[in-house]
Order: structure tokens, then C-alpha cells, then sequence
């Protein structure tokens, strides 16, 4: 896969569950020890993949931060939440004492919205609700000012009240800090208002890239499509959702050729054992898009999934090879 994401940017990285969002982005950081790895990952100019475990301490905080999905695993429950915090300041930054790591903590968790940050400071992880383990999580990723920050879902285990916060929160901050962000997600929805591109995943590879809008009113994989009309409201406020069928493969024993053709209402008979790749998608003017590629063999015009397109559903209905009956079949070929 490739993808790249600019100072001040953000990039939204989508999928269900199992699609490889979050080892992709943990592979960046030296976090997934023992995995085959190769390609290259170029931070200004270096490339994070080729680096040393002592090089790559030196990256993870100061240069990167990253922000998980549970706070509460993520925050050593013995020790105190501004001494975590101060913790990793003093780790990159050797000639700050404690008293200013301190100091600079309460800034921290004043900044993250922490009510009372200078007696809160002394909390340990269990005294603070989810919502602000979380806000305490940004804080300690911006304590040394990095220059790329990916938050792998943030904001799964929140209400979505206190996720609002969340958001409103990250994307006020790195607008101030002028911070690359990379935004893993399950749900199209939360970055909505908040990337500048997306960047489709499934079977543990990009499917369709683009910039926000185009994502969004021109689609073109059946997949995010599929992503979309799971949206709620997005079919019409009286309509029921609309589930893509099925599930996720394996990322060890993936379908051959298109891994989403099981569940595509749009398969043909080139998807079965031929893999597509990124290519752009046509603009309204009918040339190619190059911010806008698609891993599909379907036909790339600007409208997404065109009157060609049901053309082929239609046809793959009739011969039986779509809906349920692809997924029936696939489930008893495993």
C-alpha cells in the first residue's frame, strides 16, 4: 500500500475491523515485532522500516505519537497520570528537570480541557472517567510538539457526546500545532468533518483512495460504497440500514483475486482470479483522476458505480453468482 500525509493534513484511514487499519500504521513505529516486512516508510527523507530499535526510541514520541484505542491499557494503572506524562517528556528532553516536566504537564492537561489540571495532575488512570483517559492520551501525544500524530480509533469506546469532544478537540489542536494527523476509524461517519483524504482499506489492502468530497459523492468500490449506505440516515431517515453481507476474510487465507468479490453485488468473472489495482478514477470531465484511484474492474467513470455498473449486478443476480448466494457458496468452500 501507499499513502502519503502532509504537515497540518489529516488522513483518514477506513475499514471494518480485520482490514489491517491499525497493524499497517504500528508497523510504521516498530510495533509489530516478528511480522514480515517489506517496502519502505520515508519520514523526511528516512526510512522508519530500515531503522534500529535505538533509532526508531528516538522517533516514537518526539517525532511520532501515537494515541490507541483503549486509554486504560495504554496509562500504567500504578502510576500517576502527570508522571506518565512527565515521564515521557524527560525521556526526550534530558536537561528539563522534574519540577518543569510537572509544570509542563498541567499545561497538558489544562490545554486537553482537564478540569482542575494542577490537582488532577496527581490522579492515577482509574480516578479519570474514559472520556478524559483519553483527552490525558492527546495530551501526552502533543507534549513534545511531533510532527505526525496517528490516533488508531480514539473514540471507539466513547458516547458520542463525549466522541464529539474528542474530535472537536484533535482537530482544534492540530490545526494549532500544525500537525500531520493520521485518523484509523471503522466508521466513515467520524471523519466526515475531519480528513482531507481517505484512504479505503480491506484484506489488508487499500481499496480506493481519494480526497474527502470525491469519497464521498462519487464512490467507486462496491466496498465503500457498502461503507457508506451503513451510514445512518445515509438510504433516507425511514429506511433500514443497509449491511454489506458477510464477513471480513482472513487476512491469512484471503479469497483469490478481488478478496471483496464474496461479498460484492457487482462480481464478475475476471474478480474470481485476477487482483485489481489502485487505478485513477475518471473525472466529470472524463479524464483520469490521479487523487482518485480505485482497485476495482469496474468501469472507472466519474459518477462512481455507473449504469454499467448495475448493468453487471443485473447480470451477476441472473447467473446467480451475487448477494447470498456468492457468500452461501464461499462459506461452504471453507
Amino acid at each position: 500500500m501507499s499513502f502519503a500525509v502532509e504537515r497540518g493534513k489529516t488522513l483518514g484511514i477506513v475499514g471494518e475491523s480485520g482490514s489491517g487499519k491499525s497493524v499497517s500504521t504500528q508497523t510504521l513505529l516498530g510495533l509489530t515485532a516478528g511480522a514480515l516486512i517489506d517496502g519502505e516508510a520515508l519520514f523526511e527523507g528516512q526510512d522508519l522500516l530500515a531503522m534500529s530499535d535505538a533509532q526508531l526510541r528516538r522517533v516514537r514520541g518526539k517525532e511520532i505519537a501515537m494515541i490507541f484505542q483503549d486509554p486504560l491499557s495504554s496509562l500504567h494503572p500504578l502510576y500517576k497520570v502527570g508522571k506518565q506524562i512527565a515521564e515521557m517528556i524527560r525521556q526526550h528532553e534530558p536537561d528539563v528537570n522534574k519540577a518543569q516536566a510537572r509544570k509542563r504537564a498541567v499545561e497538558l492537561l489544562g490545554m486537553v480541557g482537564i478540569p482542575e489540571p494542577d490537582q488532577r495532575v496527581d490522579d492515577y488512570p482509574h480516578q479519570f472517567s474514559g472520556g478524559m483517559r483519553q483527552r490525558a492520551m492527546i495530551a501526552m501525544a502533543l507534549s513534545l510538539n511531533p510532527k505526525l500524530i496517528v490516533a488508531d480509533e480514539p473514540t471507539t469506546a466513547l458516547d458520542a457526546t463525549v466522541q464529539a469532544q474528542i474530535l472537536d478537540l484533535m482537530l482544534r489542536l492540530q490545526r494549532e500545532f500544525d500537525t500531520a494527523l493520521i485518523m484509523i476509524t471503522h466508521d466513515l461517519g467520524v471523519i466526515a468533518d475531519l480528513a482531507d483524504d481517505v484512504l479505503v482499506m480491506y484484506g489488508g489492502k487499500p481499496v480506493e483512495h481519494a480526497e474527502r468530497r470525491s469519497l464521498y459523492y462519487r464512490p467507486h468500490h462496491p466496498y465503500t460504497k457498502g461503507l457508506l449506505e451503513s451510514i445512518p440516515g445515509s438510504t433516507g431517515a425511514k429506511e433500514r440500514l443497509k449491511p454489506i453481507p458477510g464477513q471480513p476474510p482472513s487476512l491469512i487465507n484471503l479469497p483469490s483475486g478481488c478478496a471483496f468479490h464474496p461479498r460484492c453485488e457487482y462480481v464478475m468473472d475476471r474478480c474470481v482470479p485476477e487482483e485489481p489495482q489502485l487505478t485513477p478514477v475518471n473525472d466529470n470531465d472524463g479524464f483520469p483522476d490521479l487523487g482518485h484511484t480505485s482497485a476495482c474492474w469496474l468501469p472507472h467513470e466519474a459518477a462512481g458505480l455507473s449504469a454499467d455498473a448495475e448493468r453487471i449486478r443485473q447480470e451477476a443476480v441472473a447467473a446467480g453468482r451475487s448477494g447470498d448466494t456468492t457468500i452461501v457458496d464461499a462459506g461452504e468452500a471453507q
